[in-house]
């Protein structure tokens, strides 16, 4: 395990603001920081950092905590590799230590770092399989150099050839299994998992290669063959090119489908071209792409599986602060082809008249109607209203409302009653889940007990619990004194208890309890709920006698809760009942 001493000294060297500010766009206001969050998609900043307590904290989805639980999550990784990231980041040497994980992590790095180096020497051999495979890449348009840039190379038609290499540079085979570059058979035979495929490596926003994609070069099926999710790829959260993308100074990205039509367009000078990892994009990519661009054209493919993924796609970022648009290619099936068939000059003009998102929705919405037909008609009137009252804006409304009236006939009065019935209608459904949300975000959703108590009672004592250890956090001084009173076993919610334990360990060995070292103590959902109670109570001054009203609220209700706990729930739903009734007669 990492010291707690060491792990203090990384937190101390990291500034949360500079380390948010990196992938966040920050605004400073008063003595804290405001931004979008990057764990979930939102257009009204609810995420902020405090950097009094080195903390932050999202009010939108709930997540927080302190610079090792941001730099897990935006980065994907556990706690010691957040750790290490961070005391590279801050110039750390990290120090000795027993971490399995941490180590195997590295070993899966280097194995794809010389199992691409492995493929691309293939490629470049002297011999009718590699001279084969850079033919094929030539055939495809890609130039040497894009060749080398993007570090595509060819898996030999052996079952051994890869393991036997990474075998003779020292590697075992429960690394090149973790890795994915080996596979296991039914029969316990182990082989390559990639064979007689050009090959294109994957690459994280740092550099490191994660994962591949090997394609066959004739016929043959499968037709790709990926690597399986390992301790380093996460599908969902990864993203083509983005490494080499997010280096741009635009903030216009190109989403395609396939990893051929980001390379050709970065050969072709569109050096924002990305593509999901995975079969269709995922809502973790949306949030990714939300760090880096402001804008997103969707260029996929002009079939119809390209028209649902486009689908798909425009209700994800639905929810997301970036601009979308989409780019039709006539008389080519994706942008690889486009490119080849009519030059970058034609596909930059295409790309600077993409139709916006809404013009593309209402184009697939005609082409579902007969409009010939005063039935298809009012069917593509009644559907076009449902997307018109949306959320989009009244100047946009106002606009399509008008397109509207002029393609089907219908005078513009009668569209916009319609419109005006429907916005009403959809902003009272709106109203009515604002409602429901703000319900879940009231205290009393926000405590968790262990069994069912008595309303104001048991709501009274948690409140208690929780103000104790967010005082107690706050002024760490506090805690000798408050042991003296209360027992872990006196507290009612069991992530309360956890924190008041890991807070008075820190104590006792003269560690002060802050966010940054009980993040290796607590559970990753216990930190984001000390950080909502340090949120909360930012500019609540929590004085002793506060403190002494919660403890003497624990200590009141100690006979009752140790009562409870021996009771089951049968039981204890009886006694409260019982409870209940004598105090209704008593009223």
């Amino acid at each position: 395990m990492i010291p707690q001493e060491y792990i203090q000294e990384v937190v101390r060297r990291t500034d949360i603001v500079d380390l948010v500010g990196s992938y966040v766009q920050l605004r400073h206001r008063g003595r804290t920081h405001t931004g979008l969050c990057p764990f979930h998609n939102e257009k009204t900043p609810s995420f902020v950092v405090y950097p009094e307590n080195q903390s932050f904290y999202c009010f939108g989805c709930g997540v927080g905590g302190d610079a090792i639980t941001f730099e897990k999550k935006i980065s994907n990784l556990d706690y010691v590799e957040a750790v290490k990231s961070l005391a590279a980041r801050a110039g750390m040497p990290m120090p000795e230590e027993d971490d399995k994980a941490g180590r195997m992590r590295s070993r899966v790095l280097n194995v794809n770092r010389d199992s691409a180096r492995f493929f691309y020497s293939q490629m470049a051999a002297p011999t009718p399989e590699g001279r084969r495979a850079l033919a094929y890449w030539r055939g495809r348009g890609l130039s040497d150099s894009t060749i080398r840039r993007f570090g595509l190379g060819y898996a030999p038609d052996s079952f051994s050839a890869l393991r036997d290499h990474l075998r003779r540079l020292g590697y075992e085979d429960v690394e090149l299994l973790e890795a994915g570059v080996i596979r296991r058979s039914a029969k316990g035979n182990l082989f390559d998992t990639f064979r007689n495929r050009v090959m294109t490596p994957i690459f994280d926003l740092r550099g490191n290669i994660i994962a591949f994609g090997g394609r066959v070069m004739g016929d043959e099926k499968p037709k790709y063959v990926n690597t399986p999710e390992t301790m380093v790829y996460k599908k969902s959260k990864a993203m083509f090119a983005l490494s080499i993308a997010k280096k741009s100074k635009s903030r216009r990205y190109i989403l395609c489908e396939g990893y051929m039509d980001v390379i050709s367009l970065h050969q072709a000078g569109f050096d924002t071209a990305v593509a999901a990892c995975g079969t269709a994009l995922t809502a973790e990519q949306v949030k990714l792409l939300t760090d880096y661009a402001d804008e997103v054209v969707l260029c996929y493919d002009s079939d119809e599986a390209g028209r649902k993924a486009t689908a798909r796609s425009l209700e994800l970022f639905s929810q997301s602060p970036i601009r979308v648009s989409v780019l039709n290619l006539p008389g080519a099936k994706d942008p690889d082809e486009f490119i080849k068939r009519f030059g970058k000059e034609r596909f930059e003009a295409l790309l600077n008249g993409t139709s916006n998102a809404i013009e593309y929705k209402l184009a697939r919405i005609r082409e579902k109607h007969d409009v010939a037909t005063p039935a298809g008609r009012l069917d593509y009137i009644k559907e076009a209203i449902q997307l018109l009252a949306g959320r989009i804006t009244p100047t946009e409304r106002d606009v399509y409302a008008g397109r509207l009236a002029e393609e089907t006939g219908v005078s513009r009065p009668a569209i916009e009653a319609q419109l005006k019935s429907a916005v009403a209608q959809a902003e009272r459904k709106a109203r009515r889940e604002r409602q429901q949300q703000l319900m879940h975000q009231g205290v009393a959703e926000q405590i968790k007990l262990p069994y069912t108590m008595g309303g104001s009672e048991a709501l009274g004592v948690a409140n208690a619990e929780q103000q104790l250890v967010c005082a107690l956090l706050k002024r760490p001084e506090l805690v000798p004194r408050v042991k003296q009173r209360i027992q872990p076993s006196g507290f009612l919610m069991e992530d309360m208890r956890n924190a008041y334990e890991a807070i008075c360990s820190c104590q006792a060995r003269g560690v002060t309890p802050e966010l940054g070292v009980l993040s290796s103590l607590l559970s990753e959902q216990d930190i984001a709920t000390l950080s909502q109670l340090l949120a909360r109570n930012y500019d609540v001054p929590l004085s002793d006698e506060d403190v002494e009203l919660y403890v003497d609220r624990m200590e009141r209700s100690l006979p009752k809760s140790r009562q409870a706990g021996r009771m089951t729930p049968e039981e204890l739903d009886a006694y409260l009942e019982s409870l209940r009734r004598k105090k209704g007669a008593g009223e």
